[in-house]
C-alpha cells in the first residue's frame, strides 16, 4: 500500500539512525535493485566545500534555457524534501515522492533480510533521485555531492563533467584536519577520462592536479582558463554585472545572486557548460546569459523584504563567512547591520564570528532546531570580543522578529550561521510578515 507523503517522509527521516555512514556498496546494491538507473543519465557531478549549490542551480538553469530536460539534486532542503528533487525547475510533488518512497521501501527491506547494511537516509535520498530523474527521461542531472566525494553516495555515478567548486575547512571530523586531506578526498570525483573543472586554488589545486593528470582527464582551472572580470557593484536591483572569458565566447553575465563569490560560481558553471558543448552538445551563448539571469538559489545572500532590508544567507563556515563578509561590503557598504546567527556547535564559531561581527551594530544570538547546535549560547561570548550589543533569543522566530523590530527603515538584518537555521527563520518571515520584497 502506498505510504501517504507524512508517513514517507517519517519513514525517510528515521533512517538517519544509520547515521554517516561511508562507501559504495550499499548505494551500488540499492541502484541494482532499481535497475542501475543513473546508468541511464547524462550527469554534471558536482563537489567542493562551497558554492555547490549555487553552481547547481546555475548550470541547471543554462541547460534549462537551452531546451534540455534537466534534473537537479541538492541537499540539504530549507522547508521540505520536495526540493532535493527537482526537474525544470519544479520540486517533485508530495505525492509522487511518497509513491517513490514506497517503491523502494521493499528492496531497503530485502537488502537487510540479505544481511546488507541498511543503507543510509542519504543513500536512499540519492537513489531516489536517480531512480526518478530516470524515469522521468531527463536529459541532463546536476548531481551535488552530500559529503566529501571520494566514497559520497552520488559517486556511484560516471559524469560527462566533474566539477569541485573549492576547497576550504568544513567537516573536518569527517573528511580530516587540513586542506590536503580535504582536497583528496573531493578530487575523489575525478573519473577517468572526464574533464574535470575547478576554482580551488593553492595546495587543493595541486592535489586536483594530480588526481586529474593519474585519470588522464583534462583539468579546466577557473581563474586561468576561464577569468572573469567585475563591472559596477551597483545592485539595487538586486543583480550584479559581470564580464566573463569563457573557453568558446565572452559573456556580459547579468545575475541575481549576489557576492564576489558568486562570480566565480558563475564562471565555474559556464566552464562546466562550455565542456558539455564541446561533447557536443547545443548550448547556444543567449541560453548561458539567459540561464544565469533567471537563476534562483534560496539562501544565499537573498534578499527577503526591503525597508528595513532583510538578507538571509547560509554561510555556515569560515569560507562562507568572508563570502558574505565580502558580498555585504560590496553591496550595502556603509549600512548599520542587525546580525541574526544561529551556528552549530561542530563549526568553525570562533572564526565565523571573527569575520561577521565587525561589521555588525547589534547581534542577536539564536539556536538552530538541530540537534548539532549544542551549547549554542557559546556562540555570545564568542561575538562579546568584538562588541557589547549582544542578545540571545533561543527561538529563531521571536529572534528575526526582534531584529527586524529593532532595524530602522535605513538599516540592513542579516540572518546566517546555518542552512537549517536559516530554512526556520524564512518559513518565519514569510509566515509573520507580508512576505513581499518591497514590503
Amino acid at each position: 500500500m502506498t505510504m501517504n507523503y507524512d508517513e514517507a517522509i517519517g519513514y525517510l527521516q528515521g533512517l538517519t539512525k544509520f547515521g554517516v555512514n561511508f562507501g559504495l556498496g550499499r548505494i551500488k546494491e540499492l541502484l541494482r535493485r532499481l535497475g542501475d538507473p543513473h546508468r541511464r543519465l547524462n550527469i554534471v557531478h558536482i563537489g567542493g566545500t562551497n558554492g555547490k549549490g549555487s553552481t547547481t542551480a546555475m548550470i541547471a538553469s543554462i541547460l534549462m534555457e537551452a531546451g534540455y530536460k534537466v534534473g537537479m539534486f541538492t541537499s540539504p532542503h530549507l522547508h521540505s524534501y520536495t526540493e532535493r528533487f527537482v526537474i525544470n525547475g519544479e520540486c517533485i510533488a508530495e505525492a509522487q515522492l511518497a509513491q517513490l518512497i514506497t517503491t523502494v521501501k521493499p528492496h531497503l527491506e530485502a537488502m537487510v533480510a540479505e544481511d546488507y547494511e541498511h543503507p543510509t537516509e542519504f543513500e536512499v535520498s540519492t537513489a531516489l533521485a536517480l531512480y526518478y530523474f530516470a524515469q522521468a527521461e531527463t536529459d541532463f542531472v546536476v548531481l551535488e555531492v552530500g559529503l566529501g566525494g571520494a566514497i559520497d553516495s552520488t559517486n556511484v555515478v560516471t559524469p560527462l563533467v566533474s566539477v569541485i567548486t573549492n576547497v576550504t575547512l568544513d567537516h573536518m571530523d569527517y573528511l580530516g584536519p587540513r586542506v590536503e586531506d580535504i582536497a583528496r578526498v573531493k578530487a575523489g570525483i575525478i573519473k577517468k577520462g572526464v574533464p574535470v573543472v575547478t576554482a580551488a586554488d593553492g595546495v587543493a589545486l595541486e592535489i586536483i592536479k594530480q588526481v586529474a593528470g593519474e585519470n588522464n582527464s583534462k583539468l579546466i582551472q577557473v581563474g586561468q582558463d576561464i577569468t572573469w572580470t567585475p563591472l559596477s557593484s551597483e545592485s539595487e536591483e538586486g543583480y550584479q554585472e559581470f564580464l566573463v572569458k569563457g573557453l568558446q565566447n565572452h559573456y556580459h553575465v547579468r545575475l541575481p545572486l549576489l557576492g564576489p563569490h558568486q562570480q566565480i560560481n558563475a564562471s565555474t558553471a559556464i566552464a562546466a557548460v562550455e565542456m558539455l558543448f564541446r561533447w557536443g552538445h547545443h548550448i547556444p551563448a543567449q541560453a548561458v546569459l539567459a540561464g544565469l539571469s533567471k537563476v534562483r538559489w534560496p539562501g544565499r545572500m537573498e534578499i527577503i523584504r526591503q525597508h528595513p532590508t532583510v538578507i538571509i544567507d547560509g554561510a555556515h563556515n569560515h569560507a562562507g563567512a568572508v563570502a558574505l563578509r565580502q558580498a555585504l561590503q560590496q553591496h550595502f557598504p556603509h549600512r548599520d547591520i542587525i546580525l541574526v546567527l544561529g551556528m552549530l556547535a561542530d563549526k568553525e564559531r570562533a572564526k565565523v564570528v571573527a569575520e561577521l561581527a565587525p561589521l555588525a551594530r547589534t547581534v542577536i544570538v539564536t539556536r538552530s532546531n538541530n540537534p548539532r547546535a549544542g551549547d549554542w549560547t557559546r556562540l555570545a561570548d564568542y561575538v562579546k570580543v568584538y562588541l557589547d550589543d549582544v542578545m540571545i533569543e533561543e527561538n529563531v522566530t521571536e529572534a528575526v522578529k526582534k531584529a527586524v523590530s529593532l532595524a530602522h527603515q535605513d538599516q540592513l538584518v542579516c540572518i546566517t550561521g546555518s542552512l537549517y537555521m536559516i530554512g526556520e527563520a524564512r518559513e518565519a518571515l514569510g509566515r509573520d510578515f507580508a512576505f513581499n520584497p518591497e514590503a
